[in-house]
């Protein structure tokens, strides 16, 4: 397996799929050091049990990042010819974008992206484009069940899809993960 990596990977599927696994074992196997960027915030015990879960079944030797926002900033800053970076997972990203701005959203009606989404998003489809280094990211597909009623979940759903779709389009290999096999949609 060791090798078999290309520059951008894109790994998705649905809430405990293996997905975050499957881009370990992978990491692991390129056999280069591994730059782990995380986005989750630990805003409850739920989500505490769940860091925490992650945090353990990494390799020692991974440096470990929190990148809840800046996330193209620190992709800039920590990739390089000799490393890869796993990041884990984007529709956590997507979620702390769509907070990050304190306001209230209607239950109801169009959503107006936050200025900082935008932005953010912008950034980071373009700093995938000059990687000099090898990128695995970890993303949820949230648009195959029943549409969801509220606005903001709603919006939520599309621009996990819309994000979804950009990145792939720039990476050479996606895979889909379902009850930890994946399925390689590209680049496979």
């Amino acid at each position: 397996m060791k090798g078999t990596l290309l520059k951008r990977t894109l790994i998705f599927g649905g809430a405990r799929s293996g997905k975050s696994a499957y881009a370990e074992q992978l990491a692991i196997a390129s056999g280069k050091p591994v730059v782990y960027l995380a986005t989750a915030q630990a805003g409850d015990a739920e989500m505490q049990a769940r860091i925490a879960h992650h945090q353990a079944r990494r390799p020692a030797q991974w440096q470990t990042h929190e990148c809840p926002i800046n996330l193209a900033q620190s992709i800039a800053q920590l990739s390089s010819a000799d490393n890869l970076i796993l990041l884990d997972c984007l529709t956590l990203w997507l979620s702390n974008l769509l907070f990050f701005e304190t306001h209230e959203y209607p239950e109801i009606g169009s959503i107006t992206a936050p200025a900082e989404f935008t932005l953010q998003r912008a950034a980071l489809l373009q700093v995938l484009q000059d990687l000099p280094g090898e990128i695995i990211m970890v993303s949820n597909e949230v648009g195959m069940g029943i549409i969801p009623q509220g606005a903001i979940s709603r919006w939520f759903v599309d621009e996990a899809g819309r994000l979804n779709q950009a990145i792939a389009a720039q990476c050479e290999q996606v895979s889909w993960v379902a009850a930890g096999l994946p399925l390689h949609l590209k680049g496979g």
